[in-house]
């Protein structure tokens, strides 16, 4: 974990290039700023409708550790914002959700 999930609205995804380029962004913040493990984080893009709000919304799901202290999150926050920015020529909402260890239950 962690998992990075970007709500892009259908009519402005951008081309594959562009969506890899962020994969390795998002993987390099998630790798080097969170810590994580390479082998258990993901980043998928999924297309939608958009109704309101900003026009596109970043959604993080990960696992509590005592080194993801607020200003690390605020760090990776900061970082995922320009790589969207970058990217995407978007501004996200950007909204992260951290799970105690004894509260997640995953398989493979």
């Amino acid at each position: 974990m962690p998992n990075v999930t970007i709500f892009i609205p259908s009519d402005r995804m951008p081309p594959d290039g562009a969506l890899a380029d962020l994969t390795e962004q998002c993987a390099e913040l998630c790798t080097g700023i969170l810590r994580a493990s390479l082998m258990n984080m993901h980043v998928a893009y999924v297309a939608v409708r958009h109704g309101r709000g900003h026009p596109a919304f970043a959604e993080i799901q990960y696992r509590l550790e005592p080194f993801r202290t607020p200003p690390v999150m605020a760090r990776f926050m900061e970082g995922l914002d320009d790589a969207i920015r970058r990217n995407l020529d978007l501004t996200a909402r950007i909204r992260c959700f951290g799970y105690a260890a004894s509260n997640i239950h995953a398989r493979n």
